[in-house]
């Protein structure tokens, strides 16, 4: 299955994929939850109630624009043009801030009185203890954009820039005939790193969002 598509090419396209959007998810989400649970500005109840809005709204009604928004960039047919979209997470900024209200207040007079900023802080406090969170978190996102299907398929025509989802339809819709053993073991192949994944931080997951539950 391996030599019959250039799936070496397709596991580095999602590899990088889920890496540039988690990366991004994990920043953006961080500074914003951090703000929403430890400031008090104008206007940030309402600010964080936008935010939550954006979890009504299914990804695939933006479709259409969202190409336009691609197109007019000139970014068509590649991996940022996949990740775009999906940089930034409601659910990442409300899980995130709900575990931040958890952290003792005294524990940022404390670092202010060691000298660190509101940064420092963050980093040095606030991301450590959320560090299950940030596991499941990860193991969330990681598994939904590592088998996104339809924007992908709409957005890259070229095996540069194909996941490892639609190159796998791509392999499978060939019109020389479907040989089932090997699109079996290539389905296999594709799930392999998200079950080991799952298996190693299982505990981490589970225990995660039971905690977000009862806070």
């Amino acid at each position: 299955a391996w030599g019959a598509a250039p799936f070496a090419r397709y596991f580095f396209n999602t590899f990088m994929l889920v890496t540039l959007i988690l990366g991004c998810k994990l920043v953006l989400c961080t500074l914003a939850a951090y703000a929403f649970a430890r400031y008090e500005f104008a206007g940030s109840n309402v600010a964080f109630a936008l935010v939550l809005a954006q979890l009504m709204v299914m990804p695939d009604v933006l479709i259409v624009e969202n190409y336009r928004t691609m197109s007019t960039f000139g970014i068509l047919d590649s991996i940022p043009a996949i990740a775009l979209p999906y940089v930034a997470s409601a659910f990442g900024v409300f899980l995130l801030r709900q575990t931040f209200k958890t952290v003792p207040k005294e524990l940022d007079d404390a670092a202010r009185v060691e000298g660190a900023n509101a940064l420092q802080t963050l980093l040095k406090v606030y991301v450590p203890l959320a560090r299950p969170v940030y596991i499941a978190y990860g193991l969330v996102s990681v598994s939904y954009h590592w088998n996104n299907f339809l924007w992908p398929l709409i957005v890259t025509s070229s095996v540069e820039a194909r996941p490892l989802t639609v190159g796998l339809q791509v392999f499978s819709s060939t019109d020389q005939g479907i040989d089932w053993s090997i699109i079996c073991a290539a389905t296999l192949m594709t799930s392999a790193p998200l079950l080991m994944a799952f298996l190693l931080f299982q505990r981490q997951f589970v225990q995660s969002f039971m905690r977000a539950g009862i806070r």
